[in-house]
């Protein structure tokens, strides 16, 4: 496998440092709106990433997506429209995993609140400024960027080129203009925790450097988000968590092109956006999934109506083939004798199918060519399949197989990644039945795993007062 790194700007090859288990933190959303469908890329590429590195790698995922539920653009929406921080924020982060649901993406192994950690926060603006890295102004804590040797080396800014750019406040309290803001001071009518240096709140950089530390330990792999967040949130991260204990801190940082609507950058500050909950009214998950990851994820695409229509079409030419052999399989019955020559060929050659497509992924998640493979793999079954004899049915069953095994880290057949007839459930109310005791005993990582490995197979469990109960996906 190998990765492009931001931070190197160069592909690299990837493994795990330990256990086979990759760690792997994504920026999560600010949860003052709903979310718009250009913040869908990120959350579609990486959970293809997990999803091929758990099903064709074997590695383990730790998959950290954090929630902002306390920043600048919720006290605004706050004070807009009368209604509490928390309880905007409580509104936009069930809308934000509602989405996620509707997406089919997997669960985040953890989705940590920013308040939630405020204690962890406040420890480390204390550090930093023991160590010199930080200093206090009337209540605010700057990051004296000056004292880190290496600041610019993610976005390769050098200090005296550097720009502010967005989160980034002028003030005539810090030392240099490019100085961060690591803790705001209490202003009213604002949420508030009470720190040795006065009452406030914490700056949007420092929330994601605790909880990737806290949530990934030894597992800092793959730091990951849109390429927005360069400079300066990633940056910015890099200065705080290498400051504070002079490790290097994530091994590969990963981003994503932008989306386009109209050839300018979809921003809501812009209002050139689309909200993703009304693109998935119009559209299906997988069209939606299809439209993403037929683009590379480094390159900026173009967002409209007439191509997700297009990739609609596309994916329609796969789900046909698939659905119509497999009611013919069905139809047909269990027995099926043996395939003929011709079977037996075209069984074989799917191999190479594969082979190619897990090249295509290895190399720096090209699913582009991925997709174009599966595409393939369709048109080479139709015309086996106009001439094929009733023996050859093993074959076609084969390629219909192969089409859900490749289709799996694309997100394209949810519903077919298990039923109830295709596993035991007496085995799968044994494993739930596992969690929870390991729930029980607070044993919660492999509980989350068991919870995790389910649901890749399309079994989601929904936890309740009166215990645990399990449906099969789609």
């Amino acid at each position: 496998m190998r990765l492009y790194n931001t931070l190197t700007r160069q592909t690299e090859p990837f493994e795990p440092q330990h256990d086979r288990t990759v760690g792997l933190y994504v920026c999560g959303p600010t949860v003052y709106d709903h979310i718009h469908i250009g913040n869908v890329r990120p959350i579609l590429v990486f959970d293809t990433l997990r999803r091929y590195f758990e099903r064709f790698k074997g590695w383990t995922v730790i998959h950290v997506q954090n929630v902002t539920d306390v920043d600048d653009k919720l006290i605004q929406r706050s004070i807009e429209t009368g209604e509490s921080v928390d309880a905007i924020a409580k509104t936009y982060t069930d809308a934000f995993f509602e989405l996620l649901d509707r997406l089919h993406v997997l669960t985040p192994t953890h989705s940590p609140l920013a308040t939630e950690h405020i204690e962890e926060m406040i420890g480390l603006v204390a550090d930093l400024m023991e160590k010199g890295y930080a200093y206090e102004r009337d209540g605010d804590v700057y990051f004296r960027v000056d004292a880190f040797e290496n600041y610019g080396k993610l976005s390769g800014r050098r200090l005296d080129e550097q720009e502010a750019g967005a989160r980034i406040e002028a003030s005539d309290k810090k030392e240099n203009p490019l100085d961060f803001t690591l803790w705001k001071a209490a202003k009213p009518g604002e949420p508030t925790w009470p720190t040795p240096w006065g009452a406030g709140r914490p700056g949007w950089h420092t929330e994601c450097v605790v909880m990737a530390k806290k949530y990934l330990g030894k597992h800092l792999d793959i730091h990951a988000g849109g390429n927005d967040l360069v400079f300066p949130h990633h940056e910015n991260e890099i200065a705080q968590a290498e400051a504070t204990t002079g490790e290097p801190f994530f091994r590969f940082w990963m981003h994503n092109g932008m989306l386009a609507f109209q050839q300018d950058k979809m921003s809501k500050s812009v209002g050139n956006v689309a909200q993703a909950y009304e693109v998935l009214d119009a559209f299906d998950a997988e069209a939606v999934r299809y439209f993403f990851l037929s683009r590379h994820y480094r390159k900026p695409m173009d967002y409209s109506d007439e191509g997700l229509g297009a990739a609609r079409t596309a994916l329609g030419r796969i789900q046909t083939l698939v659905r119509d052999v497999e009611a013919e399989l069905r139809d047909a019955g269990s027995s099926s004798g043996e395939s003929d020559d011709a079977g037996r060929a075209f069984a074989e050659s799917l191999a190479e199918y594969r082979t190619r497509y897990i090249d295509a992924m290895d190399d720096d998640l090209n699913t582009v060519d991925a997709i174009g493979i599966l595409q393939e793999i369709v048109a080479a079954t139709n015309r086996f399949r106009s001439d094929a004899s009733e023996e050859d049915r093993l074959a076609l069953r084969a390629a219909v197989e192969l089409i859900r095994e490749l289709a799996y880290p694309l997100g394209l057949f949810p519903e077919s990644a298990a039923s109830c007839d295709s596993i035991d459930a007496d085995l799968i109310g044994l494993l739930v039945e596992l969690r929870a005791e390991l729930r029980d005993k607070k044993e919660f990582e492999l509980a989350d795993r068991i919870r995790d490995r389910l649901e890749g197979l399309g079994i989601v469990l929904k936890d309740g007062p009166t215990g645990t109960i399990w449906t099969a996906a789609g």
